[in-house]
């Protein structure tokens, strides 16, 4: 699957650096804010399905700020002014970067209730507890395994994964938890999942660019996960979720839910199921942006998240008794 998703990666990379712009814009207020509409409006790949959602027109988005835009402006203004456009399209994957900012929007995870701690993680994992790679784990007092994965940025080896499994063999079930997960390197994701598969299995659907105009995309392409040919895990998993899963642990979380053993519990993920691509506007800046549009296997877009088997929420009185409400729900269901 990772080769399948390079190599459309590549045709996607080959056709957008062939759209040179026939006319270049000039390095100023006006021209670099022409430049970044029009970067967005011909190589965004969400714009048919966030009009559907919650009616964007990308047109009068334009209008709307291009009278914010003056000749004597700072660059400080300018990049208020562009990140402000950019957050009408409601994507974590969009970002204007340059170097005294970073324009973002992070809506999608600080707009809801964080449903993980800190302080309680420290309770159930204590001090005596295992690293692998990014991975933190340890075996609750109730002969349940409890996995940490807090970045897919963290390096994940196979022999690392044996052990892990090896160690929890005696376990009635694990929990992996990836909530706060931002996401990072998506083969790790792959790597991962593959873990809890016995056979090669559908996980989803993906589109690349194939022109300029809001809906001019590939075919859906198939996604699938091959089991590993490493140690498995065959009993069961209950994978927990907040808004903050992102990106690369959206995709983990999509691909979990088509493994057999694994209930989602939690709350809904973060989303962020665009591949995101980068340009340059005159000035130098960089923006990034949605390129590549990604599916589940119901050809449901994750876009806006990924909603858990369980929904469940942190509860202060949990809290004050020092115990987490999600990781104490999974237990429960474990143990039937």
């Amino acid at each position: 699957m990772r080769k399948y998703i390079l190599l459309l990666l590549a045709t996607a990379l080959v056709t957008l650096s062939s759209c040179v712009d026939e006319d270049e814009q000039a390095n100023t207020p006006q021209g670099n804010f022409e430049a970044l509409w029009k970067i967005m409006d011909e190589r965004y790949c969400f714009f048919d399905y966030k009009a559907h959602e919650y009616g964007l027109d990308w047109n009068e988005v334009y209008n709307k700020y291009k009278v914010r835009v003056t000749s004597t402006m700072t660059d400080e203004q300018l990049q208020e002014v562009l990140g402000d456009m950019l957050a009408e399209l409601r994507d974590g994957h969009v970002n204007l970067s340059t170097t005294a900012d970073f324009s973002r929007y992070w809506a999608w995870k600080e707009a809801y209730p964080t449903n993980f701690s800190d302080t309680l993680q420290r309770r159930y994992l204590g001090t005596d507890y295992k690293i692998a790679g990014g991975m933190k784990y340890k075996i609750l007092d109730d002969n349940i395994g409890y996995i940490y994965y807090g970045s897919f940025e963290s390096g994940m080896g196979e022999s690392g994964l044996d052990d892990i499994i090896y160690s929890m063999m005696l376990c009635r079930g694990i929990i992996i938890d990836i909530r706060n997960n931002g996401g990072g390197n998506v083969t790790y994701a792959e790597k991962f999942a593959s873990r809890f598969l016995n056979e090669k299995t559908l996980v989803g659907y993906m589109q690349h660019k194939t022109g300029k105009g809001h809906s001019d995309f590939s075919k859906l392409e198939e996604q699938y996960l091959s089991p590993s040919s490493r140690l498995r895990w065959q009993k069961k998993v209950c994978l927990l979720t907040n808004r903050s899963v992102f990106s690369a642990a959206n995709e983990f979380t999509k691909y979990m839910k088509c493994c057999p053993n694994v209930k989602v519990v939690g709350d809904v993920t973060g989303g962020g199921a665009g591949m995101p691509m980068t340009n340059t506007l005159p000035n130098g800046w960089y923006v990034r942006y949605s390129a590549c549009p990604m599916y589940d296997r119901q050809k449901q877009s994750t876009e806006f998240g990924i909603a858990p088997d369980y929904k469940v929420d942190m509860a202060d009185e949990d809290f004050a008794r020092g115990k987490d409400t999600i990781i104490e729900f999974a237990r429960e269901i474990l143990k039937q």
